[in-house]
């Protein structure tokens, strides 16, 4: 049983990329190349699917993560990028299958500033996609939501129905040798 102050955040990448890199920091016309590449090279894998799309993937994702970057300031966050990176808190094997069983890159969420980082209940993309909306939750959110349930993490994920509790990390300070886990 993980309490909140246990809790790790977990990034999965391809073999073939660069771990903790976000392809929406990139120019426009560099994002859509590198996409192309990718779908190309890898069409057998999950997490390219979406690039054989990737006018549409852009365009929600642009907007997605528009979305997010208001409600996360409208809640007091202090994002220092437009974009940020994903993360869920404690892994998730269905995800490293979907990422090719490729690279896991770790935070301890107790080092991370509150105002840096917000959450979603499962994939912030889908839930926006299929809606427009989505329950953006601060560090405040998750806590309270996690001592409702005796503290436990693993009864928290159960109890809404996800595979998973998504971390959006706003900073990219926290991305040095001083913070990730070895």
């Amino acid at each position: 049983m993980k309490t909140f102050d246990e809790l790790i955040l977990v990034n999965y990448s391809h073999k073939d990329c660069i771990p903790l890199l976000n392809i929406m920091r990139l120019p426009k016309n560099e994002a859509f190349a590198l996409a192309a590449k990718f779908a190309e090279e890898h069409f057998e894998t999950t997490a390219f699917y979406r690039f054989a799309d990737f006018e549409n993937y852009y365009s929600l994702r642009k907007n997605q993560d528009e979305y997010l970057y208001s409600r996360f300031v409208e809640k007091c966050g202090m994002p220092e990028e437009k974009h940020p990176l994903s993360f869920v808190i404690e892994g998730s094997d269905y995800l490293f299958e979907w990422f090719g069983r490729g690279i896991k890159s770790s935070l301890r969420l107790r080092d991370i500033l509150p105002c840096h980082i917000s959450f979603t209940i499962g994939d912030s993309g889908a839930e926006y996609k299929n809606s427009g909306d989505l329950e953006l939750l601060t560090v405040h959110d998750i806590k309270e939501q996690i001592l409702k349930h005796g503290n436990n993490f693993d009864d928290f994920v159960k109890s809404t129905g996800k595979h998973y509790i998504e971390a959006q990390l706003w900073s990219d300070k926290y991305i040095t040798e001083e913070y990730l886990i070895k």
